[in-house]
């Protein structure tokens, strides 16, 4: 762990970046010898990361989080509580700080060539509801009633790089919301793959649109949204099969999850995905306020 927090071998104090720190081996901590003193200069390998002031010791924690980056369908909270002895609430809580870590930041850059857009709804149907609920939700009618919209944005694989999918969870689809989660994310100049809601939000200045009509079918040569359909299956399985009920405010973490497994799928094994979930666990942070919308932040949607 501290190989992959500091893989140049030189301990840096989180509260000042000194690289003036001594290991104290007797209380298994690091101090920082900085000048002049500051508060808190004693520091252990989880300050400043997901695992901060967490009473759970890592010998649980990595297991947990090999668990989260590698099994496809995800891992409900109820198996962590039974597999590793902590309560399904701290179970739950070490999960959502897990997907912090998954989250992508967009160092990546921008997504270029050919690219798939599509939207999914996610949620129950409104006509298999107990009409208590359907009131408190002000449901009416069937279909995309009541449910969350996500958008999808898919690099298709090339020679040197395989796909690559972005996820975020939307208001509506309407062409402001689409156009303005779409041009961050995409070059300008690639060529858009996408189903006939697209002719909608088309920016036919920026890029090059392919739209096949659903209605009429669902390949059209090279235009089609496949691959993303094929992500959206893995992720409502994972959701369906193995979560069951998310709230619809903490939605985007479970589609960070899914997100980073599918971009680290290939030319990856598990060791490979454990690691790099580790090196993004530092400088994030999630307290249980915040997480549970105890705060004045609340639990609301981060951009992905």
């Amino acid at each position: 762990m501290a190989n992959l927090r500091w893989p140049d071998g030189k301990p840096k104090c989180p509260a000042c970046g000194s690289e003036n720190v001594s290991y104290l081996s007797n209380a298994k901590v690091y101090k920082c010898f900085a000048k002049p003193a500051h508060d808190k200069v004693k520091f252990s390998l989880k300050v400043g990361t997901i695992f901060e002031e967490s009473p759970i010791g890592l010998e649980k924690w990595l297991p947990v989080m090999w668990m989260l980056v590698n099994c496809k369908n995800g891992i409900s909270s109820w198996e962590i509580h039974r597999a590793v002895g902590v309560t399904q609430k701290t179970a739950w809580f070490m999960l959502q700080r897990g997907r912090l870590a998954m989250q992508d930041d967009l160092t990546g850059g921008k997504l270029g060539g050919e690219i798939e857009v599509d939207e999914t709804f996610i949620g129950g149907k409104a006509r298999n509801m107990h009409k208590r609920d359907r009131r408190r939700k002000n449901l009416k009618g069937g279909g995309s009633a009541g449910k969350a919209i996500v958008l999808g944005i898919l690099e298709r694989e090339t020679e040197s790089k395989p796909k690559r999918v972005r996820v975020t969870v939307v208001p509506d689809r309407t062409k402001a919301v689409m156009q303005e989660n779409v041009r961050p994310h995409v070059e300008t100049g690639s060529q858009i793959y996408s189903d006939d809601a697209g002719s909608q939000w088309r920016m036919d200045d920026e890029y090059v649109h392919g739209i096949v009509n659903h209605a009429e079918a669902y390949v059209n040569g090279n235009i089609h949204t496949n691959g993303l359909e094929n992500f959206w299956s893995l992720l409502k399985r994972g959701l369906g099969g193995t979560y069951i009920s998310v709230e619809p405010f903490h939605l985007f973490r479970y589609i960070d999850e899914q997100a980073f497994r599918y971009n680290n799928r290939k030319d990856m094994n598990d060791s490979d995905r454990f690691i790099e979930v580790m090196k993004h666990a530092v400088g994030k942070r999630l307290t249980y306020a915040e997480l549970t919308g105890k705060t004045e932040e609340g639990p609301t949607p981060e951009s992905n």
